[in-house]
């Protein structure tokens, strides 16, 4: 097991801060205060005291009930499951390639998820396989195989041995996928509204399907990172240190890889290529608590997953009753929240 190699490797990884206990229950106010805002907002009033009767089984007026647990609640928990994913999988990109810039996307997932719901938007819509709309099923067969394809091609030009030839085959799977995604929408005018409804991100749910959908991939892959969030350190040490510890750099990198991937892949499927998310939380936390992996995960899982619970709310309320794009919303909100971070610190390296 790698977790055991990594205990094998005292003197890279001692000394590794534990997690700032006062920073998690941060955290998990962050979350609760989210969701209570998440479900309180919206086009219909619901009291605090009627949630909370909805919550304990009490007596609700029925409109209301069927409100909150056919819609409020499941889209809160799709957000703070799709915000968590896209945080924890781009900090493990990060360590993985060790690049401030790598994000959830960097191998071609967005697009082959673009791809794929294009194709069923385009050719198939309003189709369902076993009972599930065939839209989200498309778009994680298109992000497995673009992340498949970059690596396949990546491991032919350098081995994984560096990962820039992983990174440059991503940057080539990504550009010929969008290409064929531009194809179709060209040739199918019909189509490219709702294609683009999809691309830009959505947390559109009428019940518990989306999130029973992705849960079971979400839990793996957030499972496995955190289990090698201390290779994830020693990796910052550089692979000929690692290698000289007894870790496999490759193993680790393929692992991390395929379980930041899974999580992508699932929550792009159900919500589109929501930007930023993948790249504000991790850094924002490095910059303000830890650079430590043992602190940036475990707090990208609570602090993403609260932002994209206020951005969803946001979305669903700034122009209401339409819609804005979630994904509008996260770069409009996030690059300059990041901005404002980075100027109020003397970290000039991250």
């Amino acid at each position: 097991m790698l977790g055991v190699r990594a205990r094998a490797a005292p003197l890279a990884l001692a000394g590794l801060p534990r997690l700032p206990w006062l920073w998690a229950a941060g955290g998990v106010v962050a979350l609760l205060a989210s969701a209570a805002v998440g479900v309180l907002v919206g086009p219909v009033h619901i009291s605090p005291g009627t949630v909370l009767q909805a919550l304990i089984g009490g007596s609700v007026d029925p409109g209301q009930a069927n409100i909150l647990w056919s819609l409020r609640f499941p889209r809160v928990v799709l957000g703070a499951i799709v915000g968590g994913t896209l945080a924890i999988a781009g900090a493990a990109y990060q360590g993985v390639f060790r690049n401030p810039l790598a994000d959830p996307y960097l191998l071609g997932a967005a697009a082959g998820a673009n791809l794929g719901a294009t194709f069923a938007v385009t050719f198939a819509p309003g189709a369902s396989l076993i009972g599930v709309n065939v839209v989200p099923m498309a778009a994680f067969v298109g992000a497995g195989a673009a992340v498949a394809g970059a690596y396949a091609l990546g491991r032919t030009v350098s081995g994984l041995r560096s990962t820039t030839g992983l990174i440059l085959a991503g940057v080539a799977i990504a550009a010929f996928f969008n290409s064929i995604e531009t194809y179709i929408q060209q040739t199918h005018p019909a189509s490219i509204r709702e294609s683009y409804s999809w691309i830009l991100g959505r947390l559109v749910t009428a019940g518990w399907d989306g999130v029973v959908l992705v849960l079971p991939y979400v839990v793996l892959s957030a499972a496995v990172i955190f289990l090698h969030r201390r290779l994830l350190d020693a990796l910052m040490v550089g692979e000929d240190e690692v290698t000289s510890l007894g870790i496999s750099v490759r193993r680790v990198r393929l692992i991390v890889v395929i379980a930041a991937t899974l999580g992508t892949a699932a929550v792009v499927a159900i919500g589109g290529t929501i930007a930023f998310v993948g790249i504000i939380i991790p850094h924002t936390i490095r910059l303000l608590v830890n650079r430590s992996y043992r602190v940036v995960i475990p707090l990208s899982l609570l602090f993403g997953a609260s932002f994209l619970i206020l951005a969803d709310t946001a979305a669903r309320t700034v122009v209401a009753p339409a819609e804005l794009p979630i994904g509008v919303i996260t770069a409009f909100v996030g690059a300059p929240f990041f901005i404002a971070v980075l100027r109020s610190t003397r970290a000039a390296a991250l």
